[in-house]
């Protein structure tokens, strides 16, 4: 994780590895009862996943380290906060599947939750994630005040004025034509709140100064939106088999999405925009913010 000479896709996948043993450590084994829903849990979070926000946290917390380098109790909080985001995100990816809300049979290459465990366990599993995370918060080895922070973070990204209310905004206007405003506002709460949280839980855990989390704090609203407008474009140019999930399915729904709105040409400049806004808000910190950089040309270029 220190060695700024290791080429991107080692590192990201040192990152993956990291935060996939602490998830593996905190999950709950299905041999303690209650064993079917610990191991509804652990399928659905230690399936294959890009691990993005994960890596936006030990990035961050890099980006915040002093000579760019993180001592074993830095790591261990950075885990745990990598590990929280983690969390939340399955059980959102949970509850995105269901009947009632995208009606998905496939994520991540596999058959979803509800589909392999039935509505039921499902619900409950994903009820069980989201307490985990902020236990995960509880643990890091920072002060108390710092753990609160923390906890404020995850809480407000999560909650109604992040990705949840985004999503409810999502689910009340499918089939409407919103304003360009109106959508970049639902993907700030849907899906851009968590990756800015996430960036922000790194700077937490190193104890960043301000002047250095306003730079974090432009970087990560920039690339959460930029995160949407490229889904919104995989959704329309990639096939299942390359995204893990079915492709398509926001036309299919109706759907607002920047491709709709935008068309596919105009929201591809857009991306970019965004991309370059988020690699100049970096330019005050240097050579520590290079994996923040890779980060978000992986995010821009990706194709899954």
């Amino acid at each position: 994780m220190n060695d700024s000479a290791l080429p991107f896709v080692s590192w990201l996948s040192q990152a993956v590895n990291q935060v996939e043993i602490s998830l593996q450590q905190q999950l709950p084994t299905e041999d303690v009862l209650p064993g079917v829903l610990h191991e509804a849990m652990r399928y659905a979070v230690l399936g294959p996943g890009k691990r993005v926000r994960a890596a936006l946290v030990y990035a961050a917390g890099l980006a915040c380290a002093p000579h760019g380098r993180l001592d074993a109790t830095q790591l261990k909080s950075l885990s745990l906060a990598a590990s929280a985001v983690e969390l939340i995100h399955a059980y959102s990816l949970v509850h995105d599947d269901l009947p009632c809300m995208d009606d998905d049979d496939m994520r991540r290459g596999r058959p979803t939750c509800h589909i392999q465990y039935g509505e039921a366990m499902a619900l409950l599993a994903a009820d069980a994630l989201q307490p985990l995370a902020f236990q995960q918060l509880a643990q890091m080895p920072i002060s108390p005040a710092l753990i609160v922070q923390s906890i404020h973070v995850l809480s407000k990204a999560a909650g109604s004025l992040g990705m949840v209310g985004g999503q409810v905004i999502d689910v009340a206007n499918v089939g409407n034509l919103l304003e360009l405003s109106q959508l970049q506002q639902m993907h700030r709460m849907k899906t851009g709140a968590m990756i800015e949280g996430s960036v922000v839980l790194g700077a937490i855990a190193l104890g960043a100064n301000s002047e250095v989390r306003q730079s974090l704090d432009t970087y990560a609203a920039a690339i959460g939106l930029a995160f949407q407008v490229v889904d919104d474009i995989l959704d329309v140019t990639a096939d299942s088999q390359a995204l893990g999930k079915t492709a398509g399915k926001d036309a299919q729904a109706n759907k607002p999405t920047y491709v709709s709105i935008m068309g596919l040409d105009a929201s591809r400049k857009f991306a970019e925009d965004l991309y370059q806004k988020a690699v100049d808000a970096l330019l005050p910190l240097g050579q520590s913010a290079q994996r923040l950089r890779e980060l978000a040309d992986f995010i821009i270029r990706r194709h899954y």
